[in-house]
């Protein structure tokens, strides 16, 4: 990966002060930045990044989230500045430091202090917080009080208190919850192609999409758009083809099925634009739980709520009719990055 910092200490940058490393340790990926640590969180010029794989802190084995927070940080911070290093704060999914025993906080710290101490890092402060407190800390200004959104693979609501969370409403998995998420809309869209295969359903493109999407033969697809010429052979052999491709794989995997809906919404799809909407009105449930006050800041993240998600829209109109202070994050980092920042403040008696 390329390595900003490396171009700065070729240009001759004097890197000799103090630095910090923000983490931001998610289901698909980790992601390490390094800062320096001056006293404020406003600047967060990145002055080296490294990415590697997958950082939820309770399905990912300590070992391998260990390897995985090694690589990021080795690739954030050469070597030859690993001395400089004086605070580390990570985000991670599956930990939060709401309970001091909490599992995946353990999990985080362990392999977080394993990683830094194969790099030969000795930071003075090292913090886990989980990545949707981190996610909030990203907002302008690094709030410390207010609500989180996380809308991706799952769906969560969180009231923070002090940079920590105090509430936390949904994110219960794919089984039991995560209503309104990408799983959800993905197998909205496979339920909603296997109605309309047997005649329960209304017709819609994702019969075809979605078909597409799992291998089903062509000879076995509806004719666009969905029409009656679609015989109950065909029908009987969609279905047959469809469902053991969707057995085939994990559960979980239906969520690489939500950026069909969304563009099948665009195309004005009624049964695509019923799906999103009913996501939406999930994701306000979460969200209504929290009982938002007038003008309570609102952080809102995650794939389906980024700047072109397909749900940022239809929330931000229903979320501002609560009345809250809004704000959209891509991720973790700056939050991260602030955290680590005000960890090194605290240490050194800075204001």
């Amino acid at each position: 990966m390329n390595n900003d910092l490396n171009q700065d200490l070729s240009q001759g940058l004097d890197l000799h002060g103090d630095l910090v490393v923000g983490l931001d340790a998610g289901g698909t990926r980790t992601r390490a930045v390094l800062v320096g640590a001056g006293v404020g969180v406003g600047d967060a010029r990145s002055l080296g990044e490294g990415v590697a794989g997958p950082g939820n802190a309770l399905t990912v084995p300590v070992p391998q989230l260990t390897d995985h927070l090694a690589e990021a940080i080795a690739q954030a911070v050469p070597e030859r500045v690993r001395g400089n290093v004086v605070a580390v704060a990570g985000g991670f999914a599956g930990a939060s430091e709401t309970f001091p025993d909490e599992p995946g906080r353990l999990n985080a710290l362990a392999a977080l202090t394993a990683a830094l101490g194969r790099l030969g890092i000795a930071a003075d402060r090292v913090g886990v917080s989980s990545d949707i407190e981190a996610a909030f800390a990203s907002a302008p200004g690094t709030p410390a009080d207010g609500l989180a959104l996380v809308a991706g693979t799952g769906a969560v609501a969180m009231r923070i208190s002090d940079r920590r969370c105090a509430t936390t409403v949904g994110g219960d998995g794919w089984l039991l919850g995560d209503d309104g998420g990408g799983f959800w809309i993905g197998r909205s869209a496979v339920r909603a192609a296997l109605r309309m295969a047997d005649g329960r359903g209304a017709p819609t493109v994702l019969a075809d999409t979605v078909g597409r999407a799992l291998g089903v033969p062509v000879e076995a697809l509806p004719r666009r758009p969905a029409a009656p010429e679609w015989s109950r052979p065909q029908r009987a052999a969609y279905r047959m083809h469809l469902l053991p491709r969707v057995m085939a794989d994990p559960p979980i995997r239906l969520a690489r099925l939500s950026p069909l809906v969304a563009e099948a919404a665009q195309d004005k799809d009624a049964v695509a634009q019923a799906i999103l909407e009913e996501a939406v009105d999930h994701l306000m449930d979460t969200v209504r739980a929290l009982e938002p006050r007038p003008g309570e800041r609102v952080v809102a993240t995650g794939g389906l709520l980024g700047p072109d998600g397909p749900l940022t829209v239809l929330l931000s109109d229903r979320l501002q009719a609560l009345g809250p202070d809004l704000d959209w994050v891509a991720d973790g980092c700056r939050g991260a990055v602030a955290l680590a920042r005000l960890g090194y403040a605290r240490s050194s008696g800075a204001t």
